[in-house]
């Protein structure tokens, strides 16, 4: 897969691409991530990308260098065009897989107030929030869309089946975790899990998963696909 970031810092994420499970995923030549500054698709000497919005306000970004930028990133071929805004879709799991289905996807950061509204209605194909709230800029919406897309392929996480088991894959949370010493400051770890049974481990997992649900988020039960769960003595 490959992931271009169009962004006017882009050592920002520096770091983050060449780290931890990310890093690795990157040596591992499982995930591509390259990097388009805008500032370097401007006309003038001083690279600027930005100007005053009209009607009054801040800084927008503008549509011109942005472009240029994703006709650079799409000379290769045809990509998805994704720009972080809070206007946008919000990020779950099932847009995460969606995504991560994509073979190459272009992540554009808005800075300032805004990118110009031209851009987004001609070039982006959907446009992904990850919260109610403002941040300075794209990048770090950018760095969370890559961390969940990046484990759903196939070799980056090393137990594909802890990934299955995460929050939201199967629509509800994930079970408790332990691990050593199985006593800590009074408190033990649940004795099925030191029992060495795998099925009641699995079941008690499952159990623990509906009812983490239940009473944190309920609201995730209508969308979340229990059926399996039910199946196998569930409630």
């Amino acid at each position: 897969m490959i992931v271009t970031v169009i962004t006017p810092f882009p050592e920002l994420l520096g770091p983050f691409s060449s780290s931890g499970v990310i890093g690795k995923a990157v040596e591992k030549g499982l995930i591509s991530i390259r990097f388009i500054n805008p500032r370097d698709h401007t006309d003038g000497h001083y690279g600027q990308i930005d100007d005053y919005a009209y009607g009054g306000g801040g800084m927008v970004l503008m549509a011109e260098p942005l472009a240029r930028a994703v006709d650079e990133a799409k000379a290769g071929g045809q990509a998805f065009v994704v720009h972080p805004g809070p206007q946008g879709v919000v990020l779950g799991q099932h847009l995460v897989e969606s995504l991560a289905s994509k073979e190459h996807l272009v992540i554009v950061c808005g800075r300032y107030e805004g990118v110009d509204e031209r851009f987004v209605d001609k070039y982006v194909d959907l446009e992904v929030s990850i919260g109610d709230y403002v941040l300075t800029g794209g990048e770090l919406p950018a760095m969370v869309i890559i961390d969940a897309v990046a484990r759903l392929i196939p070799g980056v996480v090393g137990q594909e089946a802890a990934v299955e088991e995460d929050s939201f894959f199967r629509g509800m949370l994930d079970t408790p975790h332990y691990t050593r010493p199985s006593s800590w400051r009074g408190s033990e770890v649940p004795g099925v899990l030191t029992g060495g049974d795998h099925v009641k481990t699995s079941s008690w997992r499952r159990r623990q998963s509906v009812a983490r649900t239940l009473g944190r988020r309920p609201d995730m039960i209508a969308r979340a696909n229990i059926g399996p769960y039910l199946d196998k003595g569930v409630y």
